[in-house]
Parts: C-alpha cells; structure tokens; sequence
C-alpha cells in the first residue's frame, strides 16, 4: 500500500469537508460573517424616516453646498424642503414638540412603525442590522440581549440573510447582537456585535443668518397678474404693480370699493416657514450641520433643537425677548397670539429642565452660533445702502429708526456689543459646563462683494422690485469697508477672547471660531452673475431696473416687461449670487411684517409695499450661500464631537 503524503491528506480531508458542506440540506457559511449595524431615520427631527433617505440618498463626497446643487437640479428650482415641511417634530405653530410620532419604512407592512418617541430625551432608538458576508439564499437567526438582567432576549427566526432585520434598543445601555447563519441559535453564534447608540444634542442659536432666512421652505406661490401698492403723497398717480400671491382672489388694485381686500385669502396665500414668528427655515446652515452629522455618521442619532430667530440681538433674542417676525395668528380669530418670541437662553433652559425629568444627564453636545448683526443694525446700514436718499420712503424710514450708517454702527461696536457680548458669555457657560469650546460661533459671508472681493457697483438690477430702491455704490463701498476691517474682526475678537475681545478668562470664554467661508463670498454677493444663471434672472431682472411694467393697465393684467411669466420664477435654482437681492426676497417670500413702527393701513399700504421685498432675506444668503457656510462649519463640529471625517 502506497503511503499517502501529509499534503495529499490535507487535499482530501478539504473535499470531504467541503462535499459534507455543500452537501443537500446545508446552506453555505462564511467565516468571514460579520453584523453591520445602523440607527434609522437619525436625524430625529424628520417625522417619516422616507424624507431623511431622501436627504442620504442625494448626499455625496463632496459637501453640502454640492449636494445643494444637485437637489436645485433635481427638484427644477422648487427646492427640497417643501416635500419634508409639515412633517417635522414641531407643532403648528412651529415649536419643537416634547413627544414626537414618528414613521419607520422597512421592507414590507410588518416592518413598518409609527411610534411615539420622547424627542427631549430619548429612551430607545430603532436600528437595522445586517448579515454581511453570508452567503445568498442562506437564513439567518438573531437574537437582541440588553445587559438588563430582567429583560426577555428578543428573538427574529430564519430571516433571509440578505434582508435587513430591525429593532429597538434602549438609549444608553448596551444590546448584544448575535447572529446564527444555517445553525440553531442554542449553538455558538456566527457572529457577535455590541450596540450602543450615542445620541447628540445639537441646539441652533443666534439671529436671521443662523435662522436660514431668506429660504422659506415653500416659496409664496406666484401668479402671473399683478397686485398694486401705493406710494407715500402721491396718491394713485404714484401706484404701481408687482407679481399676486397665487391664490389671492380679493381686490389686487389700490382704489376698487367695489372688490374689498380680503386680508385673511392674502395671508392664507403666504409663504411656508418651519417657523414663521423667526422665519426659521429647514434650509439653515444649522440645520444643514445637524443633518450632514447624522447622514454621515450610521451609528449615531441627531436630536436639533432649533432656535434661532430673525431679528435677534443678544439683548433682545438671545437673553430676552423679541418681537415676532409674522403673526399668522392675527388673521385667524381665537387662536392664541402673542406679538413677542421668548428669548431663546430661557427657552433652551426650559428645554432642557423638562428633558432633565426624564434624563437628568440629557445637555447640549454642541451649540451652534451666529448673532451680533443686529446688534450694530445691519438692516439700517442695507436701508442706508439701497433705498433712494431723495425718495419720500427714505424720509419716512429714517424717521422710524429703520436707516442707520456705518458711524452709528461703529458706536454700537464698540459701545454696547462688548458688554452685550460678555453677558452672552456668562448665561452659556451656565448651560455649558462654565467653558464654551463646544459654541461653534459661525461668522457672516459677505454680502456685497463680487469678482474675488471687489465691492458691488451701483445698480439697480435685483433691486427695482420697488420704485425707490437702487444701490449707491460709494455708500455700499464705505460699508464694506467697515464690515471687512471692522465688524468682522471685532466678532472674532469677541468669539476667540483675541484682542480687545473682552474676555476675563480665555481658557473658559473662548469659543470655537469659523469663517472659512468668507473667501469664497467675495465671489458670490449680491451682484454677482454668471451665464448660466436661471433664465429668468438674466431675462427678467433688467440691469438697467425696467424689469417690470410702468403702464397700470398693462401691468395689472402682467407686471413683468420680459416674456416670462411672474410664476416660472424659482427660487432654489442654482445661481452664481449666494445672496438675495429684493427681487429675490419678494419673489421667494413677500413678507409683510406685522411688527412695525408704522401700522399699515391695509395689504396695498406703501408701507408693505417696500417692507415686503425686503423683511422676507433680501441681503441674506441663499441656500447655497448656507450650504457653503455649512461646509464651513462641519469641521470644527466633527472635531469637537470626536468624528471622523467622511473620506
């Protein structure tokens, strides 16, 4: 008998072993078997988990502002937020719920949930696991043990290994996965996993920049006749046309008895803001932040709490309260209405106590910041900027302290804002462990440079949305000037405890500073063109400010002077300007504020004729200006959370 060789055996040992293994009856393994696990619906703020894989599903390797680009794309102009708007975890009225139900896809019926979470503090989430590497065809059996000694193990039998298996695991605690390809699960398991789910609190404070103004999240619907509004003095000789709200059906010309105005059909017909006391928009740079963490990071969840206000100062906005932006409430009787938003300190300290009931460890991983615009008057220097100094609007607006100048500004920046900003300091550090690393201050783009900084010229393109609009190009230069040399720097002084910042001591006030993204706005202000700019744009918004039709007659029936009607506007096209101008603002928003000086007598008063193509974000970026700022802003934001960096 011939000797077989140790090789030869070991080649014969492996057929039989192989031929036992693939023999009928047994299904393929791997030794290679492994779970990969991830949270679902992450970003916790989105109701249906559907709209967040939207939002994954069009994420790509190249940043937020890229991905804003390619949604402009993908949704013609329309923008993304509308689809996802009326499903967030706020109610009505756009405040943050307490208790949130929110739906769960899967791969059939049986998969799917609708579950009624604590948004403030969390005590479960539900996750996906997977088998990979198991062969195709196989079945799969997986067992979820907490380490609570009195909970039952959940148990899901012969699942095809290929499909994702879901379930809900308690926040804070550890769940032991365990996987058993083609075995029985009393036999040592194919693969193990440890799974526990970091949940990160994530609060947006600060003013309009923070807020996302100037992108409501459904733009005012645009009809294609014309709506009048009066000018101051002169009566109807002075009375001039712009573009309707598309379902508005009351009187569109100034002086008509017999057609009234029908004010509660005007305001129905507004634009949609996730909430309109701050014009508080999904499409905030903070948002983009919290939403960006969540897309990219599969094994933790995202809990935003957004707070940011349009037309906060740290006095008022921040450490007290302001007035509301709009008041839908007013045109809807016996709903409850109040003209005042509570400061966003006290209501993130009420947040967090009624969150400290369930989890008395539940604080704010990372704040978000931007403020300290106001605090100086940045609208009164736009007003200054943009508004005739010989119209009767001009007169009237400076006599209601809407004007301001860069003098003024200058006295404010170095008068008031210091001790303002040391006030901030002191209510955060109260929220944050008396240290403020984790307060990623986020500074201002540019809005008015052009061409890699050069300051915009006088014009009145993007601005003759009302009569007495033009921008004086000496004004808005000596303005910059002063933003550039003085503002800016004296906000990161302020946020990085630097010279003159104010700070007693720098190793627990200095915030975390970002302003990446001002080199890439000096090519991007508000005068800014490019050649394939919306055809609108380029056709419709005249250099020379004739964009609209001056014959009353003609223009009610269609105020545009091009051939494109008001409604092919669209406001989330992708367009070489990351700033909206007041054409801009009016076509995307027509925000008629119901906090003035100055009451309006009705919906055709002057008053809203020229508040309405400015208070909805002209001199505000577009969302790609706040995709860009985002993209800014994610690093400092994975650092300080300890993430990785998407390759």
């Amino acid at each position: 008998m011939r000797t077989i060789s140790a090789v030869r055996f070991g080649m014969v040992l492996s057929s039989l072993v192989s031929f036992a293994f693939f023999a009928p009856g047994h299904a393929q393994t791997s030794t290679t078997v492994s779970i990969k696990w991830e949270v679902k619906s992450r970003s916790r703020l989105f109701k249906n988990e559907d709209d967040f894989k939207y939002m994954a599903d069009n994420h790509g390797r190249n940043g937020v502002l890229a991905d804003e680009m390619a949604l402009a794309t993908a949704t013609n102009g329309n923008g993304w937020a509308r689809r996802m708007a009326s499903e967030l975890c706020l109610d009505d009225d756009g405040q943050l719920l307490e208790f949130c139900t929110r739906d769960y896809s899967g791969h059939d019926a049986s998969d799917r949930e609708s579950i009624r979470e604590d948004y403030l503090a969390p005590s479960e989430h539900r996750i996906g696991v997977r088998a990979d590497g198991a062969s195709a065809g196989a079945l799969c059996t997986w067992k979820f043990l907490t380490d609570d000694k009195d909970a039952t193990a959940v148990v899901k039998k012969d699942r095809p290994c290929a499909d994702e298996v879901f379930d809900r695991v308690a926040y804070g605690k550890t769940t032991r996965v365990q996987l058993f390809v083609a075995t029985p699960e009393n036999a040592p398991p194919s693969a193990t996993a440890d799974i526990k789910v970091r949940d990160i609190l994530l609060v947006g404070l600060g003013d309009s920049t923070a807020a996302g103004e100037g992108n409501p999240d459904r733009p005012v619907g645009l009809a294609d006749n014309g709506f009048c509004f009066s000018r101051f003095f002169t009566g109807d000789v002075g009375a001039y046309y712009r573009p309707n709200r598309t379902g508005y059906h009351g009187n569109r010309s100034c002086a008509d008895p017999n057609n009234p105005d029908d004010a509660t059909n005007w305001a129905n017909a507004r634009a949609h803001w996730m909430n309109g006391e701050c014009h508080r928009s999904l499409y905030s740079y903070q948002l983009r932040v919290a939403l960006a963490l969540a897309i990219e990071n599969p094994q933790i969840a995202v809990t935003f709490i957004p707070l940011a206000c349009t037309g906060a100062t740290i006095k008022s906005g921040m450490l007290d309260r302001q007035l509301a932006r709009e008041r839908y409430c007013d045109f809807h009787p016996g709903h409850p209405c109040s003209r005042w938003v509570p400061g966003q300190i006290d209501t993130l300290n009420n947040i967090l106590a009624k969150a400290h009931q369930r989890d008395k460890n539940r604080n704010p991983d990372l704040l978000l910041l931007s403020i300290g615009a106001n605090d100086i008057d940045f609208s009164g220097l736009v007003a200054n900027v943009m508004i005739d100094h010989k119209s009767a609007e001009f007169g009237i607006f400076k006599k209601a302290g809407l004007v301001s100048d860069a003098k003024t500004a200058a006295q404010k920046l170095n008068g008031s804002l210091p001790g303002d900003f040391a006030d901030l300091r002191t209510a955060l550090k109260r929220l944050l462990g008396n240290k403020l690393e984790r307060v990623v201050f986020v500074s201002y783009g540019h809005p008015g440079l052009h061409d890699n900084g050069k300051s915009c010229p006088a014009s009145r393109q993007g601005f003759d949305v009302h009569p007495s609009f033009k921008i004086d190009g000496d004004l808005l230069e000596a303005t910059s000037e002063f933003v550039t040399t003085k503002f800016f720097p004296r906000l990161k002084a302020f946020a990085t405890c630097g010279q003159n910042g104010g700070c007693r001591s720098p190793d627990q006030d200095r915030m975390t500073f970002v302003d990446e993204h001002q080199a890439q706005f000096e090519s991007h202000g508000f005068c800014a063109q490019a050649e394939d700019d919306p055809a609108f744009d380029r056709e419709c918004f005249k250099a020379d400010g004739g964009s609209f039709k001056t014959d009353p007659n003609d223009a009610q029936a269609d105020p545009m002077a091009c051939r494109l009607p008001a409604s092919s506007f669209r406001a989330y096209l992708s367009r070489q300007r990351w700033i909206r101008t007041a054409n801009d603002s009016y076509f995307a928003a027509m925000t008629y504020p119901t906090e003035l000086p100055v009451n309006p007598a009705n919906i055709h008063d002057p008053i809203w004729g020229a508040t309405s193509a400015v208070y909805g974000g002209a001199m505000h970026p577009t969302a790609q200006g706040y995709a860009a700022i985002a993209d800014a802003a994610l690093p400092a934001a994975r650092r300080l959370l300890s993430l990785p960096t998407p390759q």
